[in-house]
């Protein structure tokens, strides 16, 4: 999974800021971890897998384009999830985005590719531990069972009728989602989550 870099919250503020001492309060208990990791650089690539600059461009970056529908490939800090038959996301580091614009179209060397910046499209919801699938389950019609929706998947789909891209890793998954949404999505999660949430006696909040 990407790591957040060190942010400066005076001088930015995440979508999704206000929820973060409710997502500790209900990751308390262990069994549920929710949490936001703002400000990802985010590059949306469209370039014919075909075509000699798909090659280039997992080389310059270090991470293949995965070419199987609804993967995700790693390597070093950045990740490239496959959106589309000619689309990927490059997810890195906060500030990553300029020198990985840069790259991407260097490698392109004039042909077909386009090549954009999204970082601030989207902020990042992690949804982790053992009642994660359940949680989710409220809201979303993928089967997310581990053995069909495991680690290295990616699905675009809807939360709670909000458009995400879903990512599964080792530790849960993380929901990329339009920064629009994200106070409404963060609210859905909290009370989706209501019964999983334990008290520090290890019982059910009745809340």
């Amino acid at each position: 999974m990407v790591e957040p870099a060190a942010v400066s919250m005076a001088e930015r503020r995440s979508p999704a800021a206000a929820f973060a001492a409710r997502f500790e309060a209900a990751s308390a208990g262990g069994g549920l971890r929710l949490a936001e990791i703002p400000f990802l650089s985010q590059v949306n690539l469209r370039v014919d897998p075909k075509s000699p600059a798909a090659e280039r461009i997992g080389t310059a970056i270090g991470v293949p384009l995965p070419m199987e529908p609804g993967t995700a490939a790693g390597g070093g800090d950045l990740e490239v999830l496959w959106l589309g038959p000619d689309e990927w996301l490059v997810v890195g580091p906060d500030g990553a985005a300029p020198g990985l614009v840069e790259r991407l179209a260097e490698a392109a060397a004039g042909e077909h590719v386009s090549v954009v910046d999204v970082s601030a499209q989207r902020t990042t919801l992690v949804v982790a531990g053992d009642r994660a699938r359940d949680v989710l389950a409220h809201g979303c019609a993928l089967d997310l069972h581990s053995r069909v929706f495991g680690p290295g998947r990616v699905a675009q789909t809807t939360l709670a009728r909000a458009g995400v891209v879903l990512a599964a890793g080792e530790d849960g998954f993380r929901l990329l989602v339009r920064s629009s949404f994200a106070a409404y999505v963060a609210e859905w999660l909290l009370d989706a989550s209501v019964e999983y949430v334990t008290s520090p006696a290890g019982e059910a909040d009745p809340a």
